[in-house]
């Protein structure tokens, strides 16, 4: 027995030895070598996970070319009706034909086939092979020339893009590179069209952009001309901008340059321009000319927008009273083509600045006078928007946004009088999510609407009648949300969406297709796998391929039915054997309770590679908490950027809290006036919860960063609750409400600004900082003002409080994300949790 006791302590100083931070191969030199590899590591080491229809005329067929392996690939041919899918042609026998014309390296799994064309009923394919296009009779030995023509299933023409972001999908992100000899300037187009900068690309840089599946983004030159249009899709892509105006294929592309200045009535007599801040109103056929007003000035003016009745009887015209023109000032410390600094300014409201105040005004062109318009439904406007007529000219409507955005209508002006009245009036004591739950689709047909709201607590559709106002149907209910409307089909009464939570038994954040009737009947989940969907309708609507994963499962793509979701085929299953083979792992998925006990909460848990479970690692925490969204991600990736981190001798996690959105509106009704929560309370409890299933989580190291409303929250995690967290890396945070952009914070922290932004700003409570935090920024941050995080280092200083401050010059907003600032932010948490210098060289 006492032997046995010496050797257990003997072992268990051992163990101590070994797991003792500096002694347990932490932070080493192969840790940041692998840390830093895994994004080439991982890179093409899974197959068989993507499908692109290339679909045959007849709407049966289609064909795909699917990767296999490294350089091997192959082509299949479906036939939809009868559920048959099989090699698109005999492989080995194209192969032959190709080296008896002289084709280098054509394997029956490498076919240096650029382009291709199936033609079924001449039992021949058509395809291009270098400069060549060639046919091959598929019962045939022997290619031939073929004439060369454009093959439109294969190679599409570009179109010229989206013009605003439609839907929120799953996050994902988009590396842009300027391949341009100038600077280009990146934008979020928003759901309402509006650009959104984020920041500016020096000729040959890279920018890894985290964003969402569906958003619509736009790279301009300094004059803000248009180059570029990009939609993130549900993997992460890279975008090159070039120079020219492209984007994903028959789609239209946002207005480069400006309204043209007159604007032609439906029946051609007439048109209107706009003098010095006027209307003037033109007879075509005589050019004769009335003034229409003559009180428009440069501060109150007409001219933003005009809308003609189709009967071309009335004129809507939008006044526009001037707001405020902030204008946010910083300095190029190091410009690339002059020794001096350089100043910058641009326009950037903030919380509290005064908005633009639309207002519609109707005109009587006949008669040449104006109808009033009482504004008593409208008067206070964040914005005005939807502006329309109806099919017989009877009334316009426009959508009115309440400046604090608790109020969200429809108004319907009639065109005889101007008499204005409510067809929908959403109202929220806290906020309508305008940006990120909003659908109006108007049905002059039959004089009705289809509208989303979160008014029984969870997000649905409603059908209006139009005409009195009254709801007539709550089309969709239950505790799931509609997440975005992908059809409405008229003619059948039928909405095709997106539902979270829809399959109870399943992650409330994955994603499903589903279809109802307007009047509520009907309801079909036409997805069922246990993970989140993209789908992707053939050109009839009879079918669809499905694609889902979940971040421990890589894509399967089924072929099913649209009328009732059932499989008609599975297409591919991902195979992951090549990247398993790296010693990648999965991320874990984990649930836990919320601070009521009841609400679950979703995360996901990374861990090195080599993680052994007998060993002690710090945790760190990767926060984004904007209630825009939610952010743990719920699709296959096979590179992650906070596994990155782990590699470095980390146990990171990412999680969902309280506040964000995608769930019921109570629990995103916890960010209002609130943002300083961010969740914190959920956060603790699921990490503790986690550290209980795997002990070799040790809390008594705790980390966290995050960039922008993440660097917000990572600064607070020390503030509020540095009895939990220990050391912190914060990137362009927006530090105090008061100082970021107006549309964002006003939308969750109210108008008017009132004591709560200060309450929460972490400027004011600068002064109850303890552990390590490192402030990241960049010097020409465009999208959050850097004055945030300065405003934070000059209330540290007044306080006394010991900190780390990096300014990158030349660096936009995301400054962490640069290989210097990524270097610096995984140093920071090596030296003060794993307690070693980094050994990088």
């Amino acid at each position: 027995m006492r032997v046995r006791k010496i050797f257990g302590i003997g072992w268990l100083l051992c163990a101590t030895l070994l797991t003792a931070p500096g002694l347990i191969g932490q932070g080493r030199l192969a840790d940041y070598q692998r840390a830093n590899g895994l994004r080439e590591l991982t890179r093409d080491k899974v197959f068989r996970d993507r499908v692109e229809a290339h679909w045959l005329s007849d709407n049966a067929h289609f064909w795909y070319r699917v990767e296999i392996g490294t350089g091997r690939h192959q082509f299949v041919l479906v036939d939809a009706d009868g559920g048959d899918r099989r090699p698109a042609f005999d492989h080995a026998r194209l192969a032959q034909a190709l080296a008896a014309i002289g084709v280098q390296a054509a394997g029956p799994e490498q076919l240096p086939i650029d382009r291709l064309e199936f033609d079924l009923e001449r039992g021949c394919l058509l395809f291009r092979c270098g400069d060549r296009w060639l046919r091959f009779d598929l019962d045939g030995d022997a290619v031939v020339d073929a004439p060369a023509r454009e093959i439109q299933a294969a190679g599409r023409p570009v179109g010229r893009g989206p013009d605003r972001s439609r839907r929120t999908g799953a996050e994902t992100g988009i590396v842009f590179v300027n391949a341009m000899e100038s600077d280009v300037e990146l934008f979020w187009l928003d759901p309402d069209g509006a650009r959104r900068s984020y920041g500016r690309l020096a000729p040959g840089q890279r920018r890894a952009q985290h964003t969402f599946a569906g958003h619509v983004w736009l790279a301009a030159d300094e004059a803000g001309e248009g180059l570029a249009v990009f939609v993130a899709l549900e993997q992460e892509t890279v975008a090159e901008i070039e120079g020219r105006l492209t984007g994903r294929p028959g789609e239209e592309a946002p207005p480069a340059g400006r309204r043209p200045p007159d604007h032609l009535s439906p029946d051609g007599r007439y048109r209107v321009e706009v003098r010095d801040h006027d209307l003037v109103l033109i007879e075509v056929e005589n050019g004769r000319e009335f003034a229409l007003t003559q009180d428009g000035t440069e501060a109150d003016g007409y001219g933003g927008r005009l809308l003609w009745s189709p009967d071309s009887s009335r004129l809507v015209a939008v006044r526009t009273q001037a707001g405020d023109r902030r204008q946010v000032h910083y300095v190029e410390a190091a410009p690339g083509d002059q020794l001096q600094p350089r100043l910058h300014s641009y326009e950037y409201l903030k919380p509290g600045d005064q908005v633009p105040v639309d207002r519609p005004q109707l005109f009587d062109v006949a008669n040449r006078r104006q109808i009033e318009v009482r504004n008593d439904l409208f008067e206070n406007p964040f914005q005005l928007s939807r502006l329309r007529f109806a099919p017989d000219s009877s009334e316009f409507t426009f959508l009115y946004n309440q400046r604090g955005h608790q109020v969200l209508r429809i108004v319907a002006v009639d065109a005889k009088d101007g008499a204005a009245r409510a067809v929908v009036d959403e109202q929220s004591r806290t906020f309508v999510d305008y940006a990120g739950k909003q659908f109006a689709h108007d049905l002059d047909a039959t004089r009705e609407l289809i509208w989303m709201s979160e008014r029984d607590g969870w997000n649905h559709l409603y059908l209006y009648d139009a005409a009195t106002g009254r709801v007539k149907q709550q089309i969709t209910s239950g505790d799931w949300v509609v997440r975005q409307v992908d059809q409405v089909d008229e003619e059948r009464r039928q909405i095709w969406f997106r539902a979270g939570g829809i399959r109870p038994e399943q992650d409330p954040y994955h994603v499903h297709d589903c279809r109802v009737n307007f009047d509520g009947t009907g309801l079909v989940v036409l997805t069922e796998g246990d993970g989140t969907h993209s789908v992707e309708f053939s050109p009839d609507r009879r079918f669809f391929l499905d694609r889902w994963s979940r971040v421990d499962l890589p894509p399967i793509t089924e072929l099913r039915r649209a009328e009732d979701g059932s499989l008609v085929v599975e297409l591919e299953r991902a195979d992951w054997s090549a990247l398993l083979e790296t010693g990648w792992r999965p991320p874990a998925r984990f649930v836990a309770k919320a601070r009521d006990g009841t609400t679950d909460i979703y995360g996901v848990v990374f861990r090195p590679s080599n993680h052994d479970p007998r060993r002690r690692y710090p945790v760190i925490e990767e926060i984004y908490a904007g209630p825009q969204g939610a952010f743990v991600p719920k699709a296959f990736a096979p590179y992650h950027a906070a596994q990155s981190m782990a590699e470095l001798g980390f146990i990171v996690v990412k999680i969902d809290g309280l506040g964000t959105s995608q769930r019921s509106k109570a629990f995103h009704d916890v960010c209002w006036k609130n943002l300083g929560d961010s969740g914190f309370p959920d956060r603790i409890l699921w990490i503790q919860a986690a550290a209980r299933e795997d002990p070799s989580m040790d809390l008594t190291r705790v980390g966290i960063y995050g960039g922008s409303a993440g660097g917000q929250s990572s600064t607070r995690a020390l503030l509020a609750h540095g009895d939990f967290y220990h050391v912190a890396v914060s990137d362009c945070g927006c530090h105090d409400n008061r100082m970021d952009k107006l549309w964002w914070n006003e939308l969750w922290m109210g108008w008017p600004v009132g004591p709560h932004y200060a309450e929460q700003s972490n400027v004011t409570q600068a002064h109850r900082l303890t552990g390590k935090l490192l402030l990241i920024v960049g010097g020409q941050d465009r999208n959050v003002d850097p004055a945030s995080t300065m405003q934070v280092v000059d209330a540290l200083i007044q306080a006394d409080r010991d900190f780390d401050l990096l300014v990158i010059p030349g660096a936009g907003h995301g400054a962490a994300e640069t290989p210097y600032g990524r270097r610096r932010r995984q140093d920071y948490f090596v030296r003060n949790l794993l307690g070693v210098e980094p050994r990088r060289e």
